[in-house]
């Protein structure tokens, strides 16, 4: 569903990500893991179409992000870690500006939005400005945003953060759904204890260099998946 083959981007003189190659296939949750500036936010940015990278290749269900990046984009949805929305818009006329550039029926929209507007508890929000907006229901509302188009693949980056513990949950059981039907979640997170009980698989990065992938019980080992985490940006 994604294939990252020898990914580099600089800035400057640094390489942000250096060589970088995974895998994600279809049914696969896949955590990205490592420390501030290592080069997480960078891969995502470069496999969603909105950074250009300086070489490798980028494929989104078989097709190139470079070549492609309009029909990769429509099978694809980002969240990342800050959600910037249009603070102008209410809840509904954004979900329906998006709903929109997908082409979504008018009644399709409606039910998925009231469906997921529901489990996230924002269904009375939804005529508020985004402007008054808290944080959490920012990211609230990015979520539904992302999932009206049912998606192929997801990349979120940090996707938990702001959220509280009932809508966390309803966000892992439905990326787990999502992948049950064929698509496939790349999301990173310091929450490694997520990672650790959510995820098929887990790559841990290191100044833009891969140091570990696979699946989670394979990098783990006996220990837990901090301890690892730990230990390996000790080296």
């Amino acid at each position: 569903m994604l294939r990252i083959e020898h990914l580099t981007k600089t800035y400057g003189n640094k390489k942000a990500v250096d060589d970088l190659t995974l895998h994600i296939a279809p049914g696969e949750i896949y955590g990205f893991i490592g420390h501030n500036g290592a080069g997480k936010t960078t891969t995502i940015k470069a496999c969603c179409g909105i950074l250009q990278f300086d070489s490798g290749e980028i494929a989104i269900d078989g097709i190139s992000i470079k070549d492609n990046p309009l029909e990769c984009k429509r099978r694809l949805a980002y969240i990342p870690d800050s959600p910037d929305l249009y603070d102008f818009l209410s809840g509904i006329q954004y979900l329906n500006f998006i709903a929109d550039i997908y082409i979504i029926p008018q009644n399709v929209r409606e039910e998925r939005i009231a469906k997921y507007a529901e489990m996230f508890a924002l269904t009375s929000d939804l005529a508020q400005p985004i402007s008054a907006y808290s944080h959490g229901m920012k990211q609230k509302l990015a979520i539904i945003s992302a999932l009206i188009h049912e998606p192929k693949l997801m990349l979120l980056d940090e996707p938990f953060v702001g959220l509280d513990p009932i809508a966390s949950h309803t966000l892992k059981s439905l990326m787990r759904e999502l992948c049950d039907r064929g698509g496939a979640i790349f999301f990173s997170s310091h929450v490694l204890e997520v990672v650790e009980k959510l995820c098929d698989k887990v790559a841990i990065i290191r100044s833009g260099k891969l140091i570990a992938a696979g699946t989670t019980d394979e990098v783990r080992g006996n220990a837990s998946l901090e301890d690892v985490f730990l230990e390996l940006e000790e080296k």
